[in-house]
C-alpha cells in the first residue's frame, strides 16, 4: 500500500500547516525572553478549550488508535472501558484534585511531592517517571506510529521512527507546552473526522454500503467482541476481569493517570483559573465517551473484513486500506496528528520533569520558594535550554530503545497496561494520602512505592501458583486484580508506617484548609450527563 499523489499533499499541506501554527503561537511579545513558566505551562493561561482537546491530545496516539484497534481486534468492545471509565475518572480529578494543585501553585507532580512529603520522595520519583516516560510511553507512541506509516504509506518502519521523532520534537522544541496545547484543538478535530471517516467507510463496506446494515451484520457476525463484561470462561479474561473494570484495579490506573500523570495533569495546572481547568475536563470527559467509536470499532470491524491479520495491532492501518484517493491522506494525517501532539507533549514532559526537578534542584540546592520562582532572566533562559536539551536527548534515547523494547509485542496497549500497573498502585497510594490525609509522611510513601513495585513482581513472577488455593491464583492471575490488590496492601503499609513514625517539622507545606471543592453548576451538568450516558452503554452493551 502506498499513498497517492493527492494523498502526500494533504498530508504535507497538514505537516506545514501545523508546524507553521505551531510556531506562530509560540512567538513572544518584543523584548520578552521565555521563562521557565512560558516553556513549560504556557505562562499559565490556557482557556479551557485548549485544556480539554490538549488532555484527548496528549492522551489519544498511536498506542491507542493502533493500540486500542488491536485489542479491539483480538478482545472486542470490552477494551473501550479505558476510554469510558476514563470519562468518569476525569470528573474526580475535576472536582477534587485539581482544586488542591491549582491553589498551591504546582508544577510539576515531583514538586507536589517534596512539598507535601520532603526532597527524597520528589528526587526518587522524577527518576522513575523520566524512566517511565522515556522507555515505555514515548518508545510506545513512535513504534506503533511507524508502523502504522509503514503500512500505510510504505516507508520504512526505522525511517519512519526517526521521521515521527524529529517531527514533533521541531514542532514543540521552540514553544513548549504552549506550542502544544494551543494547535491541539486543530489536531483533535482532525482525529475525530478522521476516526469517523475510517468507522463510517468499514461499516458500509460490511454492510454493502448501508452503514446500519453493516452495523448490524458486524454484532451478528462477531457476537463475542460486543461485550463490555467478560465471562471467566473467555480467553481475554485475563485482560479484562469482569466487574474488576467497573469496581476493582482499573480505577487505580485511571485515577494514577488522569490525576497524577505529568504529561496529562500539565495542561491542567497551566489553566488561566480553576474554573477554566474544569470546564477543560468536562470537555474532555465528553471526548472519551466517543473515542471507542473512533479506535475501537475499525478494529472488530477488521474481524470481518480481515480475519487473517498476523498481529492484532495491523487491524487499523489494514482498515485504512478501504480509504479512497485523498481521504486516506486525510485520515493519515489524522494519524500523524495524534501521534505528533501525543509524542511532543511527552518530550515536553519529559523535559519540565528533568529541568524543575533534577536539573535544577540539584544545580542550586534552593529554597523551595526560589525553587518554583523568582529565579533571575538570565537563570530562566539558561533552565529552558536544559529544557531543549533534555527534550533532544530523550528523543534520540526513545528511537534507539523502541524495536527492542516493543519488536516482538503481539498487543503493544495490554504490554504498556501491564507494565505500568507494577508503579500505579504505590503512585495513587501516595497522591490520594498527600491530597486528603495529613498525617501521611515521607516514609510512608516510599514504604508504598516499594511495597508496590516489589509486591507486583513477586506476585507476577516469583510467587509459585501451587502455593495458593486454586480461587485465589485464578483472582490473581489478571493484573487489573492484582493492582488492586497491591493497593491496598501498599495502603495499609503507607498508614501503619505514618502512623509509627513521627512527621518531620515543616515538611508539609500544602494548603489544603481553604480549598473549594464546590463546582459550578455548569460542571455538575455536565458531569451528571457523562454518567448517565455511562450507565445507558453499559447497560446496553453488559
Amino acid at each position: 500500500m502506498s499513498l497517492s499523489a493527492i494523498d502526500l499533499i494533504v498530508v504535507i499541506a497538514y505537516a506545514i500547516g501545523i508546524f507553521s501554527l505551531a510556531q506562530w503561537v509560540s512567538r513572544e511579545k518584543a523584548g520578552h525572553t521565555k521563562d521557565t513558566s512560558d516553556y513549560f505551562l504556557a505562562s499559565k493561561n490556557l482557556p479551557w478549550w485548549a485544556i480539554g482537546s490538549s488532555l484527548i491530545a496528549a492522551n489519544i496516539s498511536a498506542e491507542q488508535i493502533v493500540g486500542m484497534s488491536g485489542s479491539g481486534y483480538a478482545i472486542g468492545l470490552a477494551i473501550a472501558s479505558y476510554e469510558w471509565m476514563a470519562a468518569a475518572t476525569l470528573l474526580i480529578v475535576g472536582k477534587f484534585f485539581l482544586p488542591i494543585f491549582l491553589k498551591n501553585h504546582i508544577y510539576t507532580m515531583p514538586q507536589f511531592l517534596e512539598r507535601r512529603y520532603g526532597g527524597l520522595i520528589r528526587t526518587l520519583m522524577a527518576i522513575f517517571w523520566l524512566a517511565l516516560y522515556i522507555f515505555v510511553n514515548l518508545t510506545s507512541i513512535i513504534w506503533l506510529g511507524s508502523i502504522a506509516v509503514n503500512k500505510v504509506a510504505g516507508v520504512d518502519q526505522d525511517v519512519a521512527l526517526v521521521m515521527l521523532g524529529a517531527f514533533a520534537l521541531l514542532y514543540q522544541l521552540r514553544g513548549g507546552l504552549k506550542a502544544v496545547a494551543l494547535t491541539d484543538i486543530v489536531q483533535v478535530t482532525l482525529l475525530v473526522l478522521g476516526g469517523l471517516v475510517v468507522a463510517f467507510l468499514t461499516l458500509t463496506e460490511i454492510g454493502g454500503g448501508d452503514l446500519f446494515a453493516g452495523f448490524h451484520r458486524l454484532v451478528t457476525a462477531a457476537p463475542d467482541h460486543f461485550h463490555m463484561i467478560l465471562e471467566k470462561d473467555d480467553p481475554h479474561y485475563i485482560d479484562l476481569p469482569g466487574l474488576s473494570v467497573l469496581l476493582g484495579g482499573m480505577w487505580i490506573a485511571n485515577i494514577a493517570y488522569w490525576g497524577f500523570n505529568q504529561y496529562i495533569i500539565q495542561r491542567a495546572l497551566a489553566a488561566k483559573s480553576l474554573d477554566e481547568a474544569q470546564k477543560g475536563v468536562i470537555f474532555a470527559a465528553y471526548l472519551k465517551l466517543i473515542m471507542p467509536l473512533i479506535i475501537v470499532l475499525p478494529g472488530i470491524a477488521a474481524v470481518v473484513l480481515a480475519p487473517d491479520l498476523a498481529k492484532p495491532d495491523q487491524a487499523y492501518p489494514t482498515m485504512m486500506r478501504l480509504l479512497p484517493p485523498g481521504l486516506l491522506g486525510l485520515v493519515f494525517a489524522a494519524l500523524i496528528a495524534a501521534i505528533v501532539a501525543s509524542t511532543a507533549s511527552k518530550i515536553n514532559s519529559i523535559a519540565t520533569i528533568f529541568t524543575l526537578d533534577v536539573y535544577a534542584k540539584r544545580r542550586h540546592e534552593r529554597t523551595r520558594a526560589e525553587d518554583d520562582c523568582g529565579k533571575s532572566k538570565s537563570e530562566e533562559k539558561h533552565l529552558v535550554l536544559v529544557g531543549r536539551i533534555t527534550a533532544v536527548t530523550a528523543i534520540v534515547i526513545a528511537i534507539l530503545a523502541a524495536r527492542p523494547l516493543l519488536g516482538s509485542s503481539e498487543q503493544a496497549f495490554q504490554f504498556i497496561q501491564e507494565f505500568t500497573g507494577f508503579f500505579t498502585p504505590g503512585i495513587t497510594v501516595i497522591f490520594l494520602l498527600g491530597l486528603f490525609w495529613k498525617r501521611a509522611n515521607e516514609a510512608g510513601a516510599i514504604v508504598a512505592a516499594v511495597t508496590s513495585v516489589v509486591l507486583s513482581t513477586i506476585m507476577k513472577y516469583t510467587l509459585p501458583a501451587a502455593a495458593l488455593p486454586q480461587g485465589v491464583n485464578d483472582y490473581l492471575t489478571p493484573f487489573i486484580n492484582r493492582m488492586g490488590v497491591v493497593f491496598l496492601v501498599s495502603l495499609s503499609l503507607a498508614v501503619i508506617v505514618s502512623l509509627a513514625t513521627r512527621q518531620r517539622e515543616g515538611a508539609d507545606t500544602i494548603d489544603t484548609a481553604d480549598v473549594r471543592y464546590r463546582t459550578s453548576a455548569g460542571f455538575n451538568v455536565g458531569a451528571l450527563g457523562v454518567i448517565l450516558i455511562l450507565i445507558a452503554l453499559y447497560a446496553t452493551w453488559w
